[in-house]
Order: C-alpha cells, then structure tokens, then sequence
C-alpha cells in the first residue's frame, strides 16, 4: 500500500487596499506562524523547498505581492513600499496570530525590515536575506539630484513601462532558459519549478511571466536614510540579515548598516548569489533552524 504524501499548500485571498491578493498556506495551523515573503519578480511558490523543510514546525503562510504571482495588479501601477507595508500589515492583522516570525528575500526583505520597525510588537524574529536595498553605486545614494529631475525622470519612466509589453516565450523551455541565464547557480529542477510557477499561459498559447512591468518602476522619493535607519533601529526583535558572497548586495558589517540595529546578526554564504536560498539551499535551512 502507497504512502500518502504530504498535501501541498492551500492558496487563500485578502482583500488590500482593494486589491484581491493571494496568499498560499501550507496547514498546521496549531503551530506558530511564520511567514515568507518573495522578493520583486518573484512569486510565493519560490518558497516550496524552503516550506517542506519547516512546516511541520510552523504554520507557513506565503503572500504573493500585489503585482506578482497570483496576486491582483494595481490599476493605478502602485508599487511603492507604503503600498506593500500596508498589505502585509493587513494581512498579518487578519491572521490574527501576531507576533508571528518573518523570513524575507530581497524587496520582501525590505517590506518587513519597515513593517517591523512600525510595529515592532507583531513581529517574534525576523531573518532578511538581501533586504536592505541597493548596493549605493547603484542608487546614488549621497548623491544629490534636483526634485523636479527626480520627477520628470520618474515619469518618462512610467511613460517608457506604458508602451511596454511582457515578454512572450513560445515554450516553457524557452523561458526556462531565460530562468537559468539570470541565475546560473540554480539546478535546472529548481528553475524549472520557479519557471513553471512564475509563468501563465497567454490566449495565444506563449507564456508570460506572472508580475506587472509597472513593478520595475522605483519611486520619485521615499523616506531619507535618517527615517529609514531610525525604523531599522525601532526593531525589537531578534534579526538575521543573511547575504551571498557572489551577490551584487553589498555587505552591511562592510558598509556599516548592520549599526543601525538593535540586535542584528549577519550571516554571509559562499558559492551563493542574491537568491542564497536556492543557492545554498541546505545551509540555509540549517542556518534557519538555528536562529529561530
């Protein structure tokens, strides 16, 4: 006689902001809460190792992002992180089971470092792989531009995504390589299985990639550094900030954000890029079971 394997996870919905937004629940609803948010482009399903190895331990839920996976898109392509803070506080607040604990990647990373710092109370632990933003080559950071150039740069942006069409793949094989081209760390199993999640299938039969272009696109303005290290520094909680030694993310020991923290550690990971969680799948998950 065959033994039954476990059940895969249940996908759920909320209501934020008035968007539709999907939620995926892997059961064990007696167990603590933890939650795992995906990073920009991504989708909750990119969780699936990760959430085999630790449901019988916790009671995972994992949210698509407005804009991503099977979450609704914004009418309005609104994607900043008020937007995104104020999703995953309504849904942690209809949960109902707060403090709940936080694993988070990359954009996901730095929705929960914020929400944290406002309600430091809600949150048990909280681990952010690569969340603390861009490396400051990149952003400018320090770097002082007019108001009225941040703005009018931001719109021919948003005029450039308008005209903009989503990529169309006549097979999944084709997208699977563009999958495995963007991370060559990734074994082909698990890009084919984000590849086959991250995809919907468009009237023609070609596959598309399941998020909004809109969400490529960055705010005029947002809090300064001083606002956004003093939240930081709001967080009560125990907190792992974890990074991949191949990662374009700059380390925070080396450029000194990791001070902003009340009690924060940093782990880094050899062989293992911005997604360290597939990468080094294993010690991730030890390094997981460890801290929390």
């Amino acid at each position: 006689m065959s033994t039954l394997q476990p059940l895969g996870p249940t996908s759920h919905s909320f209501v934020s902001q008035r968007l539709r937004l999907n939620y995926l629940d892997w059961g064990n609803a007696q167990a603590p809460t933890l939650i795992l948010i995906h990073g920009g482009r991504d989708h909750a399903r990119s969780w699936d190792q990760v959430a085999h190895a630790l449901r019988d331990d916790w009671h995972i839920i994992c949210p698509d992002l407005r804009g991503h996976g099977d979450s609704a898109w914004s009418p309005d392509g609104a994607y900043t992180m008020p937007y995104f803070i104020c999703d995953l506080a309504q849904l942690i607040h209809q949960q109902g089971e707060a403090p709940v604990t936080i694993v988070a990647h990359s954009l996901g990373g730095a929705i929960s470092l914020r929400y944290t710092g406002l309600y430091p109370e809600h949150v048990r632990k909280l681990v952010a792989i690569e969340g603390l933003g861009l490396p400051s080559a990149a952003t400018g950071m320090g770097v002082e531009r007019p108001f009225n150039t941040l703005w009018r740069d931001w719109i021919e942006e948003r005029r450039s995504l308008a005209a903009r069409q989503p990529r169309r793949y006549a097979s999944i094989e084709q997208a699977l390589a563009r999958m495995l081209a963007e991370n060559s760390h990734l074994t082909e199993a698990q890009a084919r299985h984000l590849t086959v999640h991250g995809v919907a299938r468009n009237e023609d039969g070609s596959f598309s990639w399941k998020f909004d272009n809109y969400v490529r696109s960055g705010p005029p303005f947002d809090i300064s550094p001083a606002e956004l290290h003093a939240l930081w520094g709001n967080i009560s909680c125990p907190t792992l900030l974890c990074y991949g030694n191949d990662s374009w993310a700059e380390n925070p020991l080396e450029n000194g954000l990791s001070a902003h923290f009340r009690d924060a550690s940093v782990q880094t990971f050899d062989n293992a890029g911005h997604w360290l969680h597939h990468d080094q799948f294993d010690q991730f998950i030890a390094t997981l079971r460890a801290f929390l």
